[in-house]
């Protein structure tokens, strides 16, 4: 395993303004991804989650500090920078899955690759494969609306990691998943990402997940810890979260 972070964030600080209120939703945020780690990130409605969450994504930028991906710093202001980034070197799980409903299996897997441009060989090789891999080469003709819940976040995971990313942001990937299923994903996601290299931050309410991590990292008041925030709640619901801060 490699010594370089698949990514680092340095003294991140990120702060919204809500009316007359100034929100610090991360107050100088240290973290490092490895290659092939599953780190789970827990704490409570409005800790920072998803803020977090987006500046590690790309999506969105810090006010202070600086985000690394592959070693190199990431232009803060650059927001083409970021989207070229964010398309070849990060993939997406959610929890509602965000399929495209019209398109089979195979399709939605496919269009990370068809938007990177990659021949039309490359990608039926490469979707077939990561099917395969989720154990769903016999659905690649079936649409979402035809397969299980579990089905469609196997199909969401390939989609994911088809591209063959450095880095993969979960948001409660298995918030609406039973269970056993649940699981089923997390050691899919883990295996996956072992196999290719890719590091996973996985924001989680679920506490029977986190045991299966390889690190927890606790968010509360903006500020990252080892390990679940204090008194943090034991669920595995969703809980209604702040558009902008959680």
């Amino acid at each position: 395993m490699s010594s370089a972070p698949v990514l680092a964030l340095h003294g991140v600080q990120r702060a919204y303004t809500l009316g007359a209120h100034r929100i610090e939703a991360l107050r100088g945020v240290d973290l490092a991804l490895q290659p092939g780690e599953l780190v789970a990130l827990t704490g409570p409605s409005g800790s920072g989650k998803s803020t977090l969450l987006h500046i590690a994504g790309l999506v969105d930028a810090p006010d202070r500090g600086e985000v690394q991906l592959r070693g190199r710093p990431v232009p803060r202001d650059d927001e083409t920078a970021r989207t070229l980034l964010r398309r070849d070197a990060i993939g997406f799980v959610f929890q509602a899955f965000h399929l495209v409903p019209v398109m089979t299996a195979a399709e939605n897997v496919d269009y990370p690759l068809f938007l990177a441009g990659l021949p039309g060989a490359q990608r039926r090789e490469r979707v077939a494969a990561m099917l395969d891999a989720v154990g769903l080469g016999a659905h690649a003709g079936h649409r979402p609306d035809a397969l299980s819940g579990g089905q469609r976040q196997r199909v969401a995971i390939a989609r994911a990691l088809v591209k063959r990313p450095a880095l993969v942001i979960a948001d409660e990937p298995t918030a609406s998943l039973d269970s056993a299923t649940a699981l089923q994903m997390l050691d899919l996601m883990r295996d996956l990402g072992h196999r290719q290299g890719a590091a996973f931050l996985m924001a989680t309410h679920d506490s029977r997940l986190t045991q299966h991590c390889d690190r927890v990292l606790g968010l509360l008041d903006g500020r990252l810890r080892d390990g679940p925030p204090p008194g943090a709640a034991d669920t595995h619901d969703a809980e209604t979260r702040s558009p902008t801060c959680d």
